[in-house]
């Protein structure tokens, strides 16, 4: 790999595609380290013919354009090496906080569900409660007719089971 250079940042031409994904808010952060720290790492830039094409660094460059800075720290590479520059995915240490994220993702969408299920059961039960308490009053009450108190009756095993539950019953 060759040595980090000087580069001024309007002779770097960035492909309309590039241009797209650029993040403001990941710029501002860029931006915001590099007032403090420095610019740490080079982007990588390759020849094509008079101009140099930006390979990689979309941030580091929008950052130190955003800064107001003439000129990028960068290393110039191959059109080969640019083409088989490594991915992403194969740095373990990006690879391992693609995991991180990706558990911490499925644990939040758990968390969510267990909370959605406990916010309807909550509602269902508070849409049961009256019934289950005006059954019970029917069936304390003397005065019922026999006919009122059989259609209050739970109509399966579980219903029966929650509502000895709920009135303090034994089963």
């Amino acid at each position: 790999m060759s040595k980090p250079e000087s580069f001024p940042i309007e002779k770097i031409f960035v492909s309309t595609k590039q241009k797209k994904a650029v993040k403001p808010e990941t710029v501002a952060e860029v931006a915001e380290s590099i007032m403090e720290i420095g610019q740490q790492e080079p982007i990588s830039i390759r020849r094509d013919g008079d101009r140099l094409v930006l390979v990689e660094g979309l941030h580091r460059l929008e950052a130190c354009r955003a800064l107001g800075e003439t000129t990028i720290l960068g290393v110039l590479v191959t059109a080969e090496l640019a083409q088989h520059k490594p991915q992403l995915a194969e740095r373990p240490e990006v690879e391992a906080e693609r995991l991180k994220m990706a558990r911490l993702k499925q644990l939040r969408l758990e968390k969510e569900a267990a909370e959605a299920a406990m916010a309807a059961t909550k509602r269902a039960g508070a849409t049961d409660a009256p019934r289950i308490r005006s059954a019970k009053a029917v069936r304390n009450d003397p005065k019922a007719s026999p006919g009122r108190t059989a259609k209050l009756a739970p109509k399966t095993l579980s219903d029966w089971i929650t509502q000895q539950k709920s009135s303090g019953g034994r089963y």
